[in-house]
């Protein structure tokens, strides 16, 4: 997928599997972001990316959605990028959803 991403392409279909959720809200956030954001990340986040995915739901949707931060540094990194981009998708939508 991304040049110089340290995944195969059917690790990156597992990743995207990972990535649905029980939560429509993180659902719609994660899958989106991996669509669009996943190749634009260094190696080293794509590799917190999939760690974050081993977290539970409860947790990405405090730091995701609650705006609560985790302890992990590179957790706290990666999250702000999700909100700064998610945020900036959805001021770029207008007032049409």
């Amino acid at each position: 997928m991304a040049e110089g991403s340290p995944y195969t392409s059917q690790e990156l279909n597992r990743i995207r599997w990972q990535c649905r959720r029980g939560m429509k809200e993180l659902d719609l956030l994660i899958e989106q972001f991996f669509e669009d954001s996943f190749n634009a990340l260094t190696a080293e986040q794509q590799k917190t990316f999939v760690r974050m995915l081993e977290e539970s739901d409860l947790s990405l949707f405090r730091w995701l959605l609650r705006g609560e931060s985790p302890s992990d540094p590179s957790f706290a990194e990666l999250i702000e990028i999700m909100r700064s981009r998610y945020a900036r998708r959805i001021q770029g939508s207008g007032s049409d959803e």
